[in-house]
């Protein structure tokens, strides 16, 4: 029996993405909202060690998301900003639809955030018209 393996291929993918999806989008709003953002600011945010957070910015650096010097500020690099805001849009999108489809806030932005990383182009547009087309209605 021969299975499809397109699906698990592109969820493998979508789970490689994610963790330097939100990294880059948590810098940037930290940035946006207190004009830098360090290490301690990403280890409050996600809840994890001073050290997880070390490593994952070192990962992120050697893939040309952000730069980062000891005990300086992280700064994101053209390419960091670019996926900070395009996962920033994507899960706009994402908790919009949850919302108009009468999803409580809170549940909502648990759901947006995971599901963000995972939602195809197509459905995102899909899901953007739907969002458009009720505020046309009300």
């Amino acid at each position: 029996m021969k299975t499809d393996s397109k699906p698990h291929v592109r969820t493998r993918r979508d789970h490689s993405t994610e963790t330097a999806e939100d990294y880059v989008e948590a810098v940037l709003q930290v940035i946006d909202s207190r004009g830098a953002c360090r290490v301690v600011d990403l280890a409050k945010r996600f809840g994890v060690s001073h050290v997880t957070v070390t490593k994952t910015v070192s990962r992120l650096q050697a893939a040309g998301y952000l730069t980062s010097e000891p005990y300086g500020p992280i700064i994101l690099t053209r390419k960091g900003r670019r996926v900070a805001n395009e996962s920033m849009k994507r899960h706009q999108i994402v908790l919009e639809f949850l919302l108009a489809l009468g999803i409580g806030r809170s549940v909502a932005e648990v759901d947006a955030e995971g599901m963000e990383h995972h939602v195809s182009q197509e459905t995102l547009s899909k899901f953007e018209a739907f969002v458009a087309g009720r505020k046309g209605d009300g």
